[in-house]
């Protein structure tokens, strides 16, 4: 059987003008997934990772690390040519458009300064801008407005299950053998999205897993022929190395 392992990206930078990019504490997580699997002798055959820049720069700062823990033979191929993004980006691992997302949740916050304004008024301003990220997130998961969004949940699903199917492909092309392991950076939903759908569950579960990802968590899957099945869910203890404050959420 071949391994799956779908790795949320570090930490990036949430209520900040660009979001998609790691914090200094994102970089640090991903590090630590990457010397956690190199002391373990958690062998990694493959890697790819979405288009968006906080997971190529996770995939970054893990293969950095791992291969400067790891005992690998120069032989061998490496998991990933940093050189070549084409040979490990695919973009149906991105992320939904959350900007969107939040903007058609309400017309009042149509510019970055009526979101500004409004979460100003709050005593915690960070909590206040959480609170009104779920209930957009609420709405767009709900499936009643579909038509409102550039890619609706039902659309968002669909591009999980052919990402999915893009991993197969890619480990038939590179000629894998069953025991390999391919390692994925992607974004919290695509792996509730590809998680809920091998419970057979529908939007909400994605929900409500997507919520509890851990930046760096891990999600293994296994592949047998056509087959798919959920081995573990959200594994985080690379993080706990070096104290609890590793963990974050957003």
């Amino acid at each position: 059987m071949t391994t799956i392992l779908l790795a949320r990206h570090g930490q990036a930078s949430f209520g900040q003008e660009n979001y998609d990019q790691l914090s200094e504490l994102g970089g640090i997580q991903a590090q630590m997934l990457g010397q956690h699997y190199a002391t373990t002798q958690r062998r990694i055959d493959a890697i790819f990772t979405g288009s968006l820049v906080r997971q190529q720069d996770s995939a970054h700062h893990f293969w950095q690390r791992y291969q400067s823990f790891a005992d690998t033979d120069s032989s061998n191929k490496p998991a990933i040519d940093m050189s070549a993004p084409d040979s490990y980006v695919l973009p149906q691992f991105d992320e939904f458009n959350h900007k969107d997302v939040f903007v058609k949740s309400d017309s009042a916050f149509s510019t970055r300064a009526s979101i500004a304004a409004e979460i100003a008024k709050a005593d915690v301003p960070m909590t206040r801008l959480a609170e009104l990220f779920d209930n957009a997130m609420r709405r767009w998961h709900g499936g009643d407005y579909d038509q409102d969004y550039i890619e609706s949940w039902s659309q968002f699903n669909e591009r999980a299950k052919q990402a999915l199917e893009q991993i197969r492909i890619q480990v038939t092309t590179l000629n894998l053998n069953r025991d390999s392991t391919v390692l994925v950076f992607t974004s919290g939903g695509i792996i509730a999205a590809i998680t809920s759908q091998l419970l057979q569950q529908g939007s909400q579960t994605a929900y409500q897993i997507n919520k509890s990802l851990v930046n760096t968590g891990v999600t293994s899957i296994t592949l047998k022929e056509q087959n798919s099945r959920l081995l573990s869910l959200n594994e985080y203890s690379h993080l706990f190395a070096n104290g609890k404050r590793f963990v974050t959420w957003r």
